[in-house]
């Protein structure tokens, strides 16, 4: 197992650079195997360098489909598969161990389809417009996979949304479940991202500038003018590209271990 300080969805790309000797461990035992996979799960208290971290127990299987050196450590490119629970927690030995049981794939229904693409417009936007104010790993046009199932667990991974909203979008048990959540959480996130990096100077100084030219046309203006069009309170919106291929870009190192 490798707690991580960030949640990794099924079908999304996941950069680890490896530093820690009982990680290193880790990745011999996991290369033996036929599969090269591992268990990530969020890290509820701690960091994840050094040890003695508190895990939740939900989390996703990591298969390696990358591997090679950087500097003296080793770095590798896995992919999120199925979602995994923890049943019980095992002793380090150097590294994290834990008995897990699969949890059940999410199911497509053709019902859900206008709550996908609603989803997917609300992330899109979200993303764009958060990418002014932080830098992100994913653009508004970040390529999804055609497989709705796949791409709404993509749409998940890139929404600009904090840990633990992610690690409940994790633990939904129907797709419907996850789309809802989805669009409610980014929405949120959306107005705390643009709340949090408004500049209340500036914008008293556009206050008084906008009524200051109202109060100037107001006194130009002969007395039958007309009102605004039904349109003057319209906000443009990004554009929203078409996906049509998988999300396996590499978002650059999402953990260190």
């Amino acid at each position: 197992m490798f707690p991580l300080g960030s949640v990794l969805f099924p079908h999304m790309p996941l950069a680890l650079r490896v530093f820690e000797e009982r990680y290193r461990v880790m990745l011999a035992r996991v290369l033996t195997g036929e599969d090269a996979e591992f268990g990530v799960v969020l890290i509820e208290r701690g960091r994840e360098a050094g040890g003695g971290e508190h895990r939740f127990a939900i989390g996703t299987v990591a298969r390696i489909v990358e591997l090679g050196a950087l500097d003296d450590d080793i770095a590798l490119i896995a992919r999120g598969g199925r979602r995994i629970e923890v049943v019980r927690w095992l002793d380090d030995d150097p590294h994290p161990m834990a008995v897990v049981r699969d949890m059940p794939e999410l199911e497509w229904d053709e019902s859900l389809r206008g709550m996908r693409e609603q989803a997917e417009l609300v992330v899109r936007r979200a993303v764009s417009r958060a990418s002014e104010f932080v830098e992100l790993p994913w653009g508004g046009d970040a390529e999804l996979s055609d497989d709705p199932v796949e791409s709404s667990w993509q749409l998940a991974g890139i929404a600009p949304i904090g840990p633990l909203d992610q690690l409940a979008l994790l633990r939904s048990t129907s797709l419907r479940e996850l789309l809802a959540r989805m669009v409610e959480f980014t929405i949120e996130s959306e107005e705390t991202i643009a709340a949090a990096f408004v500049d209340p100077d500036l914008d008293a100084e556009l206050a008084d500038a906008i009524a200051e030219a109202a109060r100037a046309d107001g006194e130009g203006a002969p007395a039958d003018a007309g009102a605004p069009p039904d349109d003057a309170d319209a906000r443009a919106q990004p554009d929203d590209p078409d996906p049509d291929s998988d999300a396996d870009a590499d978002p650059g190192p999402d953990g260190r271990g």
